[in-house]
């Protein structure tokens, strides 16, 4: 792919020269950049669907966009940060007091009491048996199942400017998973993209490593990955996949402006279905003896290359 390439709606990127325009996203409107220089995010809030006419989807059956059967946030920073975004809470529960008495919790517990949250104080092995991780630091919350965003809110929050999205080719590790939405929130990316079977959702682990961040940034669920890396294409995006088979190492990729970086799975990392839909491959080097790196720390490391020179950019102009 030549790395000056403009990116135009239905064009095969293959084919053609000129400088890389900024392309125009269907349901996407210009905002405005924050002290960093980046996109500021537009209008998506967790748990509302798109209206925009050229993302609507068909009505649904109420939960059929959302997470499996488990539906709890734990640790004492995911509650907060839930509480802080206003999602929609049933209950908590909270570990009765031993010993000392623990200030923190307790000025936890009365946000939430004079939130309207019903407490009910439970036994410490009480928690730790729903427990994902057994970090619940003594509070979990049962809330209502997550709502998924459409692909039409993540093009409507990345405008027309530079941004980035994510695009998870079957992680299905929790774990990895709200590390790396906490990576796209940290960076500033406008959501992240994931299949709507045999991947990881968003769950108690998620909500855990992610701190809070899948509460802050639009998560789509889709059926199909190649069909989103063309409506992403049709929005002006640049889609490369994350692979140790690639030519180029992250320094010489177009890892710059309106991009889409998909990374793989766990195992078998991006499949040859999806790598054939991108429009170039980078890896990351490596002077080691270990393997590589995990999916979420190489997200990161790729990420932050993309701010990096993001930043950059804004700085020179």
């Amino acid at each position: 792919m030549a790395k000056n390439q403009s990116r135009k709606p239905g064009r095969d990127v293959r084919g053609g020269t000129g400088k890389r325009a900024r392309s125009t996203a269907p349901s996407g409107r210009r905002g405005g950049k924050d002290q960093h220089g980046r996109n500021a995010r537009q209008g998506y809030v967790p748990g509302q669907r798109s209206t925009s006419r050229s993302q609507q989807r068909p009505p649904q059956r109420k939960g059929s966009r959302m997470a499996g059967p488990q539906h709890y946030i734990e640790g004492r920073r995911a509650c907060a940060e839930a509480l802080d975004a206003r999602v929609p809470l049933r209950r908590a529960l909270v570990a009765t007091a031993v010993g000392e008495r623990d200030r923190s919790l307790e000025d936890l517990v009365v946000r939430l009491e004079q939130a309207g949250v019903q407490v009910e104080y439970v036994a410490k092995d009480r928690l730790d048996g729903r427990s994902s991780h057994g970090a619940h630091q003594g509070i979990m919350l049962e809330v209502e199942p997550f709502a998924y965003a459409t692909l039409g809110d993540v093009i409507e929050v990345a405008g027309t400017d530079d941004a980035l999205v994510l695009l998870l080719d079957h992680v299905t590790d929790e774990g990895n998973f709200g590390a790396i939405v906490r990576t796209a929130e940290v960076v500033g990316a406008a959501g992240v993209v994931v299949a709507n079977a045999r991947a990881a959702r968003v769950g108690t682990a998620a909500y855990k490593t992610s701190a809070g961040a899948v509460l802050h940034l639009p998560i789509a669920q889709v059926p199909n990955l190649a069909t989103a890396i063309e409506q992403l294409k049709e929005a002006g995006f640049w889609v490369g996949a994350a692979t140790e088979h690639a030519h180029d190492d992250v320094w010489h990729a177009p890892l710059d402006g309106r991009i889409c970086l998909v990374m793989g799975s766990e195992g078998s990392g991006v499949s040859a279905l999806v790598r054939k839909r991108c429009d170039f491959e980078c890896r990351l080097p490596q002077r080691g003896r270990v393997e590589s790196l995990n999916v979420a720390q190489a997200t990161t490391a790729l990420c932050y290359e993309w701010l990096r020179r993001t930043m950059a950019k804004g700085e020179a102009e």
